[in-house]
């Protein structure tokens, strides 16, 4: 198992229950997703992801998602769960000044939570613009832009012995992430019919 800290047999019967199902997350072929070393001090436990939108050869948007997971519950949460997500992704220059962008990119945020069959509370964030131009000898380089999206929510996820599934629970609010950040980037939706398939990862 990965993850970190320490807690009673039940507590992290249901810790294993979740990275268990977060091992057979899908994804679509552009995007790559890799298990990566958790924060150690923000929660008892916590498991943690990066990814990447890949587009021939162009990288749209990179992320990644922390669960942290704190027995007994944290008042700052309202909750026992809590993910922190991050998605940064390349934007047109005349978008990255739209004072519009901010509020456009927290509701992909609000979307892909409502995409999912899942529950949570106390979402929270920020969306950020960010443009870059060169000078001196660098100058001969085009100017960039991005948009950088910080959120996390409580997730409100069933107990092992409730007749909601808790693996497919977990999964949603991964799948939620990897939404923002498939939007963010500019991909189409997949076709009806057309079904995300398992992808192998590296673990940190």
């Amino acid at each position: 198992m990965d993850g970190s800290g320490r807690g009673d047999s039940a507590a992290l019967q249901r810790f294993e229950a979740i990275v268990s199902a977060l091992d057979d997350i899908t994804t679509r072929p552009e995007v790559s997703l890799d298990q990566v070393p958790a924060p150690v001090r923000l929660a008892t436990h916590s498991i943690a992801f990066s990814a990447d939108v890949v587009q021939g050869a162009d990288e749209l948007a990179s992320g990644r998602l922390v669960l942290l997971f704190e027995p007994g519950g944290h008042e700052a949460w309202g909750g026992e769960f809590r993910c922190v997500a991050f998605v940064r992704a390349s934007v047109e220059i005349d978008l990255a000044v739209d004072p519009m962008l901010p509020g456009v990119g927290w509701s992909w945020l609000l979307e892909s939570l409502e995409g999912q069959p899942i529950e949570c509370t106390a979402v929270g964030g920020t969306v950020t613009q960010v443009t870059n131009e060169s000078f001196g000898t660098l100058s001969d380089q085009a100017g960039s832009a991005e948009v950088e999206i910080r959120a996390s929510w409580t997730p409100l996820l069933p107990d092992l012995d409730q007749p909601i599934p808790l693996a497919e629970q977990a999964r949603g609010h991964a799948q939620a992430w990897l939404g923002l950040m498939c939007t963010a980037a500019g991909l189409e939706p997949l076709p009806e019919g057309v079904v995300a398939l398992p992808r192998q990862r590296s673990r940190g």
